[in-house]
């Protein structure tokens, strides 16, 4: 029965261009889990966008002598171009300024504080002192009052895990110029996490067995020291405080983090108003059948695994002083937070200051896209930190992508176009052939259960296993060396090539891009697996900007499907170039080490 699955992506910051750590966290393995539950009947809804407020945006846009919204229209349109590049299938990627995700951030908000979950409370703010500007939580530095460690950030501590405040720091410096920070009070509005802690308990306890281990422990070690929080900053950049008095004032705004994650809401009620059926967004928002799944790093858990689900508590009037739905109505909260490790890059912490660091779209220029998606698949940080280094991209790309299944590829394809010019039919089969068939048709159930379950690294594992069998199985029946038996060198051919239409099937939520050019070299006719492609959208005639998004009802479907024979094949093209040992020194040469 088809479901409605809601991958709900991180929202990359538009401060800069992002790196592969960041696509390494939420971009590729949410699209891989997308195109996965697609391709199983499922009624997906993939959204996301750019996330532009708050100060950091304002620090980085004067620096660049720019406005922070032409920072955000920069950044926003150069983070799209290349998350599409790297063929992440948005059914919407969107940005945090648009009129759209200020009305639902300004419902959540007004849900809450009507509940009795948001209040007023006098705080002590940063201020820079040569500026005479608030400083973000996140720009502040010193030593954690907790863990004693010296790298703490003034809202978390990423050694221990705590939230914290900027005035508990030991020693806090400013990140943007080391200067000390002054504190003055100044009044905010706060989020009462306390009253979610039964709530926001039950709600993780019921997710045991469910969650990667990793997130569940973190997540609930986050219950054991629940405070208020502020969600409004002194700033003049971010989504107004919709209550009289504070709307209209320009030094106070709703903090960044606060609007950000409502995001996924946002951005599924402007996909269904594109659509043409604007309630269309509550089939994955209010179905007791459908399953929200969130992608991101792990310095994200604390804000998708508490923060959030407290958020929905309150506006669904769940946490302990009760209360009532908004006027969206009750909200589903998170069925799984499917959180990512690091990724180090030759033993270093990406670093854009430091120059460790590789661009996406740098990446993209000199490499395929499906070579940097298996990599991050079958190397990635998926459920411990992971170092990224170029000679075992390289060993990766040449050794696996060219030698295995670039290599089984071309030599079916090839060795069958040249000698019958079209898929052979196969004669009687042997054991070794209806082995491997079966070996090939048994993968599917282990593979897609592993993808369904977000074990990214064990299904491509077991969908390549299939790959060199078919290698081992191509060298031990030799077809090139039947010329003189050509019924047998047809079996084989068939055979290989029936396997090679498996695998394709298998490796598309991987590699995507390869796995068309196999559906076309294979006569297939149409599209097999939607790309994502950028429209310049508005908002009843305010100013253009481009989203992510997609048609992706292609011919792809979760099954083993008979290869056709008759079907004409023309000698293929190499599915991946292999790369020059010589690549490693090139590109260690520009990180400078």
């Amino acid at each position: 029965m088809s479901q409605h699955i809601l991958t709900a992506v991180a929202w990359p910051y538009a401060n800069g261009p992002r790196h592969i750590g960041h696509v390494s966290g939420f971009g590729v393995p949410s699209d891989i889990f997308s195109r996965y539950q697609r391709m199983a009947g499922n009624k997906v809804l993939m959204v996301s966008g750019t996330d532009e407020h708050g100060t950091p945006i304002q620090v980085q846009a004067d620096k660049e002598g720019v406005t922070a919204r032409e920072l955000a229209d920069r950044y926003n349109r150069v983070i799209a171009e290349d998350l599409t590049a790297l063929g992440l299938s948005y059914d919407l990627f969107t940005r945090t300024t648009t009129r759209n995700h200020y009305a639902v951030v300004q419902e959540i908000f007004k849900g809450l504080y009507d509940n009795g979950y948001i209040f007023p409370r006098t705080t002590m703010g940063a201020i820079s002192p040569s500026t005479g500007r608030t400083l973000p939580d996140r720009y502040i530095e010193g030593t954690c009052p907790i863990c004693g460690y010296d790298g703490a950030r003034g809202d978390q501590c990423d050694n221990c895990g705590n939230q914290l405040d900027p005035v508990d720091l030991i020693n806090p410096k400013s990140r943007i110029n080391g200067e000390t920070p002054v504190f003055v009070e100044t009044e905010h509005f706060m989020l009462d996490l306390p009253a979610f802690a039964g709530a926001l308990g039950s709600y993780l306890q019921s997710k045991q067995g469910e969650w990667r281990p990793n997130v569940l422990k973190f997540a609930l070690n986050l219950l054991d020291d629940l405070q208020p929080r502020a969600i409004s900053r002194d700033l003049d950049w971010g989504v107004p405080i919709p209550l009289d008095g504070w709307r209209d004032r320009p030094d106070k705004k709703l903090y960044v983090w606060f609007d950000a994650v409502v995001g996924y809401l946002s951005a599924s009620v402007e996909w269904a108003k594109r659509s043409g059926d604007p309630d269309a967004w509550r089939q994955w928002w209010q179905n007791p059948d459908a399953r929200g799944y969130y992608f991101m790093g792990k310095d994200n858990i604390v804000f998708h695994a508490e923060i959030w689900p407290a958020m929905l508590l309150g506006y669904n009037g769940q946490g302990s002083r009760d209360g009532s739905p908004g006027s969206l109505g009750a909200l589903d909260l998170p069925s799984e937070v499917v959180s990512s490790e690091f990724l180090t890059m030759e033993g270093r912490k990406f670093s854009s200051s430091r120059q460790v660091v590789i661009y996406v779209r740098d990446f993209l220029s000199r490499y395929d896209a499906d070579a940097l998606r298996y990599y991050i698949a079958v190397a990635g940080p998926e459920t411990q930190d992971t170092d990224f280094t170029w000679s075992e991209f390289v060993n990766r790309n040449n050794g696996e992508l060219v030698a295995a299944w670039g290599n089984l590829v071309n030599r079916s394809i090839s060795m069958a176009a040249k000698n019958f010019g079209e898929i052979p039919e196969p004669g009687e089969l042997t054991d070794a052939d209806r082995a491997l068939l079966e070996r090939s048709r048994a993968a599917f159930g282990p593979v897609g259960a592993e993808l369904g379950r977000s074990r990214f690294k064990n299904a491509i594992t077991e969908a390549f296993d299939v790959v060199r069998e078919a290698n081992k199985y191509l060298a031990e029946q030799e077809p090139w060396k039947l010329k003189g038996d050509p019924e047998r060198q047809k079996s084989i051919l068939h055979v290989a090539l029936q396997v090679v239409d498996d695998a394709k099937t298998l490796l598309t939520p991987f590699l995507p891009t390869s796995s068309n050019k196999i559906y076309a070299m294979l006569g297939g006719e149409g599209v097999w697996s939607g790309m994502p492609e950028i429209r310049e959208v508005d908002e009843e005639g305010g100013a253009r900007y481009p989203v992510i998004t997609g048609d992706y009802t292609g011919a792809a479907t979760w099954e083993h499907r008979p290869i056709r024979p008759g079907t004409p094949l023309a000698p293929p093209t190499p599915l991946f170039p292999k790369l020059d040992p010589k690549v490693v020194d090139d590109e260690l040469a520009r990180l400078g080490g």
